[in-house]
């Protein structure tokens, strides 16, 4: 497996990213029109959310169509045209995969539907009476897992929206369409593919009743999945390019297999437990304030934990899927930069891969949206409803969405000052949060004190200093609920990261065999050290040896 240590990945959701025609929607073109602007951050591979074909019901991760681009985002041209530029730019694109389930308008259920046995194969589908359900499993947005086709006499599984049918992984047939679709891309030059929730693309042998929970435990990291990737990446010789998997509902074990180098399976992996860390009683729709400590503890328990077991994993905050960051775990209004810049630092110089939200490297904060009419995301239009069958007033049932809306990290990129945030000519597709004219990509690229400088300096640090990209990981402060510290080391080289969590000033001792470091880098003037050091809100500073 190659070595993808010192690169940095930017996350493109390229319906919010850049409109070339007018028409409300980011597109292709609009991509190719920014590339110059991803090439001077650095970032080393754009990863495109799905561009193929879908009726759009979640975003495009419900695909009719892997080998077509969707007319919405443009043309195969388009598409042909954008690796080669980016490619000419040092930068591989990166396509995200979605094999475990497809659209209910893909030509494979739709022959299913027909009858076709070969293709109901294709799928998971239980013999059964419309009164009675095959399990009781939930859906991921809400509802019952399985829905009654009438004309077969049968239910078929659907563990996200109805709209989206898991396929079956078991059929050796599917596993091989899937497989030409990766080389087809290849094929076209594409350089890396993330896969969508792969973890769950395994289920059981047996399928029965959850009565402890939502049924995830039967099918998450199920009984071939290991297997099923391997056989995956030998068979479409994608081992020597970048590959990622999300994994929902993970355990660390099963994250080191998928993604140790001798496992030949992936090069990184997504997972999600330190962005639950403000979930009460681990439900996303109730709101409670970050548990630092927690968080602090899943960090050190993944990072070392993979480091032990030759694990690598993929670095994050934000995703198309979450809230912003520094909305969520900073103060975007008192120390807005300050704690935008902290984040990022506090994550970039862990062992790992760092991806980039487009936005992030802007300090794009959430939404704010007030009114239910504003949001377009199937999941929170679902819950808002739950919400309020569960008592919540409109008034409270909005502030959950306003913390929690997947639609806080899809609206529009934030270009400029002028209308729409420079975004569309149009009308956007979801409304451009409203402080575009202080927060803009215009007016933080010539400023060498913004967070997009600070983003910069942070991706060049990893390609310049081995210590970022090779370096083993050891956590101080562990008691500490305040402060996230931790040191990294690489033969002589030694670099002390501190990052203080919160908008309060931290006092912390300092280990007399610092006094000979420098600061490498810090969102604030100098150091204030007097024996102990006094991180301001939201501070950080890293010292190297």
């Amino acid at each position: 497996m190659a070595d993808f240590s010192s690169k940095v990945v930017y996350q493109i959701y390229p319906k919010s990213f850049m409109d070339s025609n007018g028409d409300g929607l980011g597109d292709l073109k609009g991509i190719i029109q920014k590339l110059d602007y991803l090439k001077n951050l650095g970032v080393d591979y754009l990863w495109l959310t799905p561009v193929f074909v879908s009726p759009q019901n979640d975003n495009g991760y419900d695909v009719a169509d892997y080998r077509s681009i969707d007319p919405r985002f443009g043309t195969m041209a388009d598409m042909e045209e954008l690796i080669r530029e980016a490619d000419q730019r040092g930068m591989g694109l990166m396509l995200d995969m979605v094999f475990n389930h497809t659209s209910t308008e893909h030509e494979w259920f739709q022959k299913a539907l027909a009858g076709e046995e070969k293709y109901q194969n294709y799928y998971i589908f239980r013999e059964g009476t419309p009164d009675k359900l095959p399990t009781n499993w939930q859906s991921k947005f809400g509802g019952p897992a399985w829905e009654y086709v009438p004309s077969l006499g049968k239910w078929y599984l659907h563990l996200f929206d109805v709209t989206q049918a898991d396929l079956n992984w078991d059929n050796p047939e599917v596993r091989d369409e899937l497989k030409k679709v990766i080389l087809y891309w290849k094929e076209k030059g594409v350089k890396g593919f993330r896969f969508d929730v792969v973890n769950l693309i395994s289920k059981p042998e047996r399928f029965e009743d959850d009565y402890e929970g939502d049924g995830r435990r039967f099918y998450t990291d199920g009984p071939h999945v290991h297997e099923y990737l391997k056989e995956l990446t030998r068979d479409t010789g994608i081992d020597d390019m970048i590959t990622v998997g999300e994994m929902s509902s993970t355990t660390l074990e099963n994250c080191i297999r998928y993604s140790a180098p001798e496992e030949k399976e992936l090069s990184m992996c997504f997972s999600f437990h330190h962005l639950k860390v403000d979930y009460k009683d681990g439900d996303k729709w109730k709101l409670m304030e970050p548990d630092r400590m927690a968080l602090k503890k899943l960090f050190e328990k993944w990072q070392t934990g993979m480091q032990e077991g030759h694990g690598w994993n993929a670095l994050f905050w934000c995703n198309h899927d979450q809230p912003r960051t520094v909305s969520r775990f900073g103060d975007e209004k008192k120390y807005w930069k300050e704690s935008a810049e902290m984040l990022a630092a506090s994550i970039h110089l862990m062992r790992g891969t760092p991806y980039i939200f487009q936005g992030e490297e802007l300090g794009m904060t959430n939404a704010h949206y007030t009114s239910i009419s504003q949001y377009r995301d199937v999941e929170s239009l679902n819950y808002y409803k739950i919400l309020l069958d569960q008592g919540k007033t409109e008034k409270e049932a909005l502030e959950i969405l306003a913390a929690r809306s997947r639609d806080n990290g899809r609206t529009p990129i934030q270009w400029t000052e002028g209308r729409n945030a420079g975004f569309t000519e149009g009308t956007p597709w979801l409304e451009v949060t409203a402080n575009y004219r202080k927060i803009n990509a215009e007016k933080q690229i010539g400023d060498s004190d913004s967070i997009y400088a600070f983003y910069k300096k942070l991706v060049a640090l990893r390609k310049e200093k081995d210590v970022i990209s090779r370096g083993s990981i050891d956590f101080l402060e562990k008691e500490n609920p305040d402060v996230l510290a931790y040191k990294r080391e690489y033969e002589e080289n030694e670099l002390i990261v501190l990052n203080n969590l919160t908008s309060g000033e931290v006092k912390i001792q300092a280990d007399p065999a610092w006094a000979g470091y420098h600061k490498l880098l810090g969102n604030y003037e100098g150091v204030q050290n007097d024996g102990c050091i006094t991180l301001r809100p939201f501070e950080t500073v890293v010292l190297e040896k």
